[in-house]
């Protein structure tokens, strides 16, 4: 039984070297697929469902398999892949069987998307490189984004974040060595923009006015407390 066809229909092989892998095509796989596909790497999108491959064939390289199926992963050579990621995530059993197969087959890199706390811990447990939560993800960083004076958020593991933000008050018109900021405050002012300015990496000589963006790591907690300043 052959379980891939490619999107115009030929047998071809299709190029793995350095490409990503990406298994469902819904709003998140696809949506992955065309930004990758867009930043110049290789990329190759399956999908199971005849209907969804009519939508994307000829914008993708595309084939439909049921990867929930080793045997199809197989065929489509997904072992030679750096990385794959399944975006399956409201089918859980198709999400973490594909994950599973992806694990056995020996991949380095499986990343899977998860729809809920409890999927996402089976999906760790299966061996996934990398578990998305898409929708919590988004909503932790909006919560972060509308409650103060950031403008952008990037949480990283253990408690490490970096943010873009506004200066509060008790900066403008000082240094950084007058402000005291990690002494104060326990977070770090990795850098200032200024309107119509290049990046400048911050020194203790880097005076801060009211127009400037500043980027600031550190703990999550500390950040928060930082940002909520006046």
């Amino acid at each position: 039984m052959d379980h891939k066809r490619s999107s115009d229909g030929s047998d071809a092989p299709l190029p793995t070297d350095g490409a990503v892998l990406v298994i469902g095509m819904g709003r998140f796989g696809s949506r992955l697929a065309l930004t990758v596909d867009r930043l110049g790497r290789e990329v190759l999108a399956v999908e199971k469902d005849p209907e969804v491959i009519r939508r994307w064939s000829g914008r993708l390289p595309l084939v439909e398999a049921d990867c929930t199926d080793p045997e199809a992963l197989e065929q489509l050579g997904a072992r030679d892949f750096p990385i794959a990621v399944v975006g399956v995530g409201t089918a859980l059993e198709a999400s973490v069987l594909i994950t599973s197969n992806l694990v056995d087959l020996g991949l380095s890199e499986v990343w899977a998307k998860a729809t809920s706390s409890e999927h996402a811990r089976i999906l760790r447990r299966i061996g996934a490189s990398q578990v998305i939560l898409p929708e919590a993800d988004a909503g932790e960083r909006v919560a972060h984004l509308v409650s103060g004076r950031l403008l952008d958020y990037i949480e990283f593991e253990d408690g490490f974040t970096i943010v873009k933000m506004h200066p509060p008050k008790e900066m403008i018109g000082f240094t950084l060595g007058q402000s005291q900021v990690l002494k104060k405050y326990g977070v770090t002012v990795i850098g200032v923009k200024s309107p119509g300015q290049e990046f400048e990496y911050a020194t203790d000589d880097t005076r801060v006015s009211r127009q400037d963006l500043l980027i600031v790591s550190g703990n999550t907690t500390l950040l928060d407390r930082f940002a909520a300043r006046p």
